[in-house]
């Protein structure tokens, strides 16, 4: 496994097989082409080792340029392929073979097929070391393919993610691993933390506790810390972009985590927004928000108990305790409106032993995937 970025890859294609599909891709462009002196015109950048070991292969005649096109931002295709540099002169009465290093949709290739419609060459031909059969849209053939793979996004032998991993000799594919990510809600006293702790061991989840979070860097004088504290000591409120600061820096620090249980935030239906646009920059969402439920008289029993270990004032005066209970159901309404919206709320009982309800959590859990 290898990281570029914030992402992993495991290892696809070896060097040995890379090599093989060229050797038969020359062989094969050889039978047809042998006799005379085609011109390859590899697409750059990706394709400039491609190009390389394939001339390597090729024991014939030829001669070799590029053009340059654009159309990925880091993951993803952005739909819009520039031209950077245009095709070469002298190519009029000519047999041109396009060299591309991986051919998905066929945006890149169709606007190749564009440059060169103006000219007038003698044939014109599409070759791709890698071809991804099932997401190309099929408007022009490919006349020689290296290796038919699946839709997963791969990085080296030219190919990369945000100009990282071009080098490597091998291939390798985005590590997909199915992510968990939970909101746990519930009332002071509902067992959020102990039910967090069994959660996060079973499903190798990292909790993340905002207070934790904002202690931690307030203590250690991080930046973002120093900043919360410049809010708090005024009395303000900390904004929400810095929260969200704060959880990021948390979600970088644990890349082999399948996932995380967010605790304490969000606490607005903006707050659970701004939470949703920096998962989503991440490749992630949240899968579910889970409310443990339970009746206010049993919930301020086991505070009063808590209280007696803790020595939590908050903990020790019943009409505190039903003042943060009246807080929790205000702010929780809106959020509980905003993830139904989404499908994504559910309510489980939170009364009984820690080993039941986990049970409830984790039957929740496990229809995630189903």
């Amino acid at each position: 496994m290898i990281q570029l970025h914030d992402k992993f890859f495991k290892p696809f294609l070896s060097e040995e097989e890379i090599m093989q599909a060229i050797q038969r891709m020359a062989d094969d462009i050889a039978v047809d082409y042998k006799d005379e002196t085609p011109i390859f015109v590899g697409v750059l950048n990706g394709a400039f080792m491609f190009v390389s070991d394939f001339l390597k292969a090729y024991q014939h005649p030829c001669e070799v340029s590029f053009v340059k096109l654009s159309s990925y931002h880091g993951l993803t295709s952005t739909g819009i392929v520039e031209t950077l540099l245009d095709v070469p002169d002298n190519i009029e009465g000519r047999s041109v073979i396009i060299l591309e290093d991986i051919i998905d949709t066929g945006r890149t290739l169709k606007e190749l097929v564009h440059l060169f419609s103006n000219t007038k060459v003698k044939e014109f031909r599409i070759a791709s070391l890698f071809y991804k059969s099932e997401v190309y849209n099929g408007e022009y053939a490919i006349d020689y393919v290296g290796l038919d793979i699946p839709d997963k996004f791969i990085v080296g032998y030219g190919l990369d993610y945000n100009e990282l991993g071009r080098n490597l000799r091998e291939v390798y594919q985005l590590n997909q691993k199915h992510m968990i990510n939970l909101v746990l809600f519930g009332k002071p006293g509902a067992g959020k933390g102990t039910q967090a702790q069994f959660l996060k061991e079973k499903y190798n989840l990292k909790h993340i506790s905002t207070g934790d979070v904002f202690r931690y860097n307030i203590k250690n004088g991080t930046e973002l810390g120093t900043l919360a504290k410049s809010y708090i000591d005024k009395g303000d409120l900390v904004p929400d972009e810095v929260t969200i600061k704060m959880l990021e820096d948390e979600v970088c620090k644990n890349p082999d985590a399948d996932g995380f249980i967010f605790d304490g935030f969000p606490r607005t239906a903006a707050q659970a927004e701004a939470l949703d646009n920096f998962l989503e920059s991440k490749d992630m969402k949240v899968d579910a928000t889970i409310a443990l439920e339970a009746n206010n008289d049993v919930l301020i029993e086991r505070l009063l108990e808590r209280g007696k270990v803790s020595g939590r004032s908050d903990d020790q005066d019943v009409e505190k305790i039903k003042n943060r209970f009246e807080e929790y159901n205000l702010k929780t309404a809106p959020l509980k409106e905003y993830y139904e919206e989404q499908n994504k709320f559910h309510s489980v009982n939170g009364i009984g032993s820690i080993e039941e309800i986990t049970q409830r959590l984790t039957k929740v859990i496990e229809s995630l995937s189903n």
